[in-house]
């Protein structure tokens, strides 16, 4: 059996577009100087992207230290937004496969995100416990592919799998050399991939060993 489970975050694990796309758009309306307007449409198909790369396209009308201050500022009222949200913003069956996971799983997560989000995700959820170890874009500046390579790495892992939504998810675990679940509930499309989830759940039933 597979023994360790890596996630991604948005789009696999919970979906914040919403209360992003508010807070976003408090930090375009304050920095100015772009006329990019944020929704939950124009998030889902940035997520997954280092924040570099979502600079870059949403800010695209910004200059560079133009385009450093909104990031800065969208992070920042994110994480306010977030922190001060009540609303569960988890996929069905997150909290309890999690859990359940846990029992014969390694759990782990890495994603494109800015540093603090996932300890933020884990917090919100509850799930501190049953989370080994994390790692992320904004922690070391690496992209996704090689941040989960380090991780397998740091925790010596023999057999991992990778789970997430988008075609980028599926093109760092070959970076990687790992398979690949794709959560197809979430906001993206691939063109490969080794299992397909419609619900979390499903990660309780798969056989890791074939």
């Amino acid at each position: 059996m597979q023994k360790n489970i890596i996630f991604d975050v948005d789009g696999t694990l919970w979906d914040t577009t919403e209360v992003v796309a508010q807070a976003w758009n408090k930090a375009i309306r304050e920095v100015g100087k772009t006329a990019a307007v944020v929704d939950t449409d124009v998030l889902k198909k940035e997520f997954g992207k280092t924040m570099k790369v979502i600079a870059d396209d949403l800010f695209y009308d910004a200059d560079e230290k133009t385009k450093e201050l909104l990031l800065e500022k969208c992070c920042i009222y994110e994480h306010e937004a977030l922190e001060e949200n009540a609303d569960d913003l988890l996929y069905p069956d997150v909290a309890e496969t999690i859990k359940q996971l846990s029992e014969k799983h390694g759990l782990f997560i890495v994603s494109n995100c800015q540093s603090g989000y996932i300890e933020l995700f884990m917090k919100k959820a509850e799930l501190e416990p049953y989370i080994a170890d994390w790692e992320c874009f904004g922690n070391n500046g690496k992209p996704k592919g090689e941040n989960i390579a380090l991780l397998i790495q740091r925790n010596k892992l023999t057999d991992a799998v990778y789970v997430g939504d988008t075609q980028g998810d599926y093109e760092a675990t070959q970076l990687a050399g790992i398979p690949f679940i794709f959560a197809r509930y979430g906001f993206g499309s691939v063109e490969h991939c080794d299992w397909a989830i419609d619900g979390i759940k499903e990660l309780l039933n798969i056989d890791y060993s074939r």
